[in-house]
């Protein structure tokens, strides 16, 4: 068993005070448990409702600060999606649009969720070619075929896998996590029918 990268909660380093105090110690625990990525699960609920353009860009300017400390420990930071990165914002533009452009790509990468983004009605293969190589990491979980908000074993639902891994290169992929946050069959059941499906996919 090994573990490439992990969930941080980093709330107090992004508030105004900014305190790298947290985020220092959360850095060293993941240096020392050998992680290669250090993840960034979510921005603040404050941040997020209203969420407005400016939010962001200083939620960016975090992440570059962040980034830069993870460099000093052989660390890579990134952030995980959910479905709110992609509200728009003014004309289109979406928090997610602003994290992408304001952050270093030497500093910050992107742990894909791919069923939160579908669910807000985006397509990964359009952010793969408009971003190549920034999506080191995917959270792969499958969406019921009638219902958006129901999770499903991988393979089962409407999130078509076998066209998404075929631009598994483009994405920059380096890791992907099988999950499933509500499960209705027997959790060891399920796990194993999604990995099972994802093994045919990537050999």
């Amino acid at each position: 068993m090994s573990s490439p990268s992990g969930h941080y909660n980093v709330t107090a380093y992004l508030s105004p005070d900014g305190n790298e105090d947290v985020l220092k110690s959360h850095i060293e625990t993941a240096a020392v448990v050998g992680q290669q990525y250090f993840v960034v699960p979510a921005t603040p609920t404050d941040i997020r409702t209203p969420g407005t353009i400016n939010d962001y860009k200083r939620m960016a300017q975090k992440f570059n600060g962040a980034g830069e400390l993870c460099k000093d420990h052989q660390l890579k930071l990134g952030y995980h999606n959910h479905a709110f990165e992609f509200k728009d914002l003014r004309n289109g533009l979406t928090g997610y649009d602003v994290f992408l452009k304001e952050t270093d790509p030497g500093l910050v990468s992107f742990e894909l969720d791919i069923f939160w983004l579908i669910n807000a009605g985006y397509d990964p293969l359009v952010l793969f070619k408009e971003n190549p190589g920034r999506f080191k990491m995917w959270h792969v979980k499958d969406m019921d075929k009638t219902d958006k908000s129901v999770y499903t074993e991988v393979g089962t639902g409407r999130i078509d896998y076998k066209g998404i891994l075929a631009e598994a290169k483009l994405s920059g992929l380096e890791n992907l996590f099988v999950e499933q946050d509500v499960i209705k069959i027997d959790p060891y059941k399920s796990i194993t029918q999604s990995l099972n499906y994802v093994k045919t996919l990537v050999g």
